[in-house]
């Protein structure tokens, strides 16, 4: 791959690029566990073979067609019970990029917690996974994958930018504007602007605050409305009868269009 070269202070000025990799996440947790990844250290492979996503899924991408990388920064600002701010700042930062090249669409929309959406398909995704030390988060691998040359996939729900466009894309300078998106967006977090976050997060998240949509939790299908996302990260669902409930990553799902 050509060189980035990111203008940023930090991220992606350590840059590693495997030609295959099992899970660039992987590598960056083994980099930081041999003391050799600076605070803002990106891994970016052409192929990953082991990719994962939320919910434990395995994350699949041709390989040579998409970005797929991750990020390591050093939080240490945020308690651990604060590791959602880091998501909202990332999943922003993600959503920053996509727009830049789609314009201001209001079909680009993050689906909870940090997927990349594109009316009812599937953009990217991300999986951050965090080192703890103490109540402070210590390390934070930030994990993306990006859908944008693959013309075909598996699964009716999923999208890429050449689907959505017409064109094909070079990589190196679609990773280079993502990493500096991204740090635009950490940088905010790093600053305080906690409520900015929250308050564009919501603007751009999918399914907030409109009519009635189909869910899944506890193993039954259900009718909600969401009406926000709570500072701990879970999802507020106005039910049919009334009630608000609060649900986790595992507890609730989106049924969606042809799934």
């Amino acid at each position: 791959m050509e060189p980035i070269s990111p203008q940023t202070l930090f991220t992606g000025q350590q840059l590693i690029w495997l030609p295959e990799c099992g899970s660039t996440n992987t590598v960056a947790r083994e980099l930081i566990g041999e003391n050799r990844a600076t605070d803002g250290c990106t891994v970016i492979t052409d192929k990953q073979t082991a990719g994962r996503g939320q919910r434990g899924n395995q994350w699949e991408a041709a390989p040579g067609e998409n970005l797929t990388l991750s990020v390591v920064w050093r939080p240490t600002f945020l308690a651990a019970t604060e590791q959602f701010r880091l998501n909202l700042a990332v999943a922003l930062g993600v959503h920053d990029w996509a727009a830049g090249l789609l314009g201001p669409d209001p079909a680009l929309r993050l689906k909870w917690p940090n997927d990349l959406f594109y009316q009812d398909q599937k953009l990217g995704g991300i999986l951050i996974e965090n080192t703890l030390s103490g109540p402070q988060i210590q390390f934070s691998v930030v994990g993306i994958g990006l859908n944008i040359n693959q013309g075909e996939f598996g699964v009716p729900t999923a999208t890429s930018l050449s689907r959505l466009t017409g064109r094909a894309y070079t990589l190196p300078p679609l990773a280079r504007r993502l990493l500096e998106c991204l740090e635009r967006r950490y940088l905010q977090l790093r600053g305080g602007q906690y409520t900015t976050l929250r308050t564009d997060y919501r603007s751009v998240l999918y399914r907030f605050d409109e009519e009635w949509h189909a869910f899944e939790a506890e193993g039954q299908r259900l009718q909600g409305r969401i009406v926000d996302v709570a500072e701990t990260g879970q999802l507020v669902v106005q039910l049919a009868s009334g009630q608000q409930r609060a649900f986790g990553l595992q507890e609730i799902r989106h049924v969606l269009p042809g799934s």
